[in-house]
């Protein structure tokens, strides 16, 4: 089998959008779950007891869920029920965050109470209000030891943009796939796309994990 790269060279400018969409994608919706995964942890933590089951019924409903299937009812179903309509990059974003918010709230929650009590019991006896100990206590180290986690969440925020080729947003996938049906060249475009995300998951993974050796004995009580 001859191999022919010249799709991609030929093409290079339009995988480079897709791969700035790809990122852009990425970092947004690592932020957003982890904004709402310590929103959702700190409530099932703090809030009041009656909204504990509805939380745990979210988290145990989005990590049951396919990404894909929650990406295509997004996008499809509900603006059916409420009227309102995604564009697409908005749709997977809302989609990413619902889903990976689940497992980013179960990181947290677990970071936060693998903290022993005593350390709260020895802040509430110095007359810190709760908001400090979570702020001057708690967070700072429960961080350091869900550094390992953090990368897993944002490893899969980086992998699942890939599901949004489904709704046509113009990512990394998509573009292969739109390169790869016109010059009949799927080996040389996909194993492209491939390297292409190993390229940026890699740097990510071992930096992370360089990061979390660095920092570790500020995690340890």
């Amino acid at each position: 089998m001859d191999f022919d790269f010249s799709p991609i060279v030929d093409n290079w400018r339009f995988f480079a959008s897709g791969l700035g969409m790809t990122v852009l994608l990425s970092i947004v919706s690592a932020v957003t779950s982890l904004l709402a995964g310590l929103a959702i942890a700190l409530l099932r933590l703090y809030g009041p007891r009656w909204l504990r089951p509805l939380l745990v019924f979210y988290i145990d409903s989005m990590r049951a869920i396919p990404v894909l299937v929650v990406l295509i009812w997004i996008y499809f179903a509900f603006p059916i029920i409420a009227n309102v309509t995604f564009p697409p990059f908005w749709a997977a974003l809302v989609a990413l965050t619902l889903h990976i918010a689940a497992y980013a709230a179960e990181v947290i929650r677990a970071g936060i109470e693998s903290i022993r009590p005593g350390q709260t019991r020895a802040a509430l006896a110095l007359g810190m209000s709760r908001a400090q100990i979570l702020r001057k206590v708690l967070l700072p180290q429960a961080i350091v030891r869900m550094l390992p986690a953090f990368g897993s969440i944002l490893t899969i925020a980086i992998k699942d943009t890939a599901i949004a080729t489904v709704i046509a947003v113009p990512e990394l996938m998509h573009r292969a796939e739109t390169v790869a049906g016109q010059s009949y060249r799927p080996v040389e475009v996909f194993t492209a796309v491939m390297v292409a995300y190993f390229c940026i998951l890699f740097p990510v993974t071992r930096g992370v994990d360089r990061l979390y050796r660095r920092f570790a004995h500020l995690g340890r009580s």
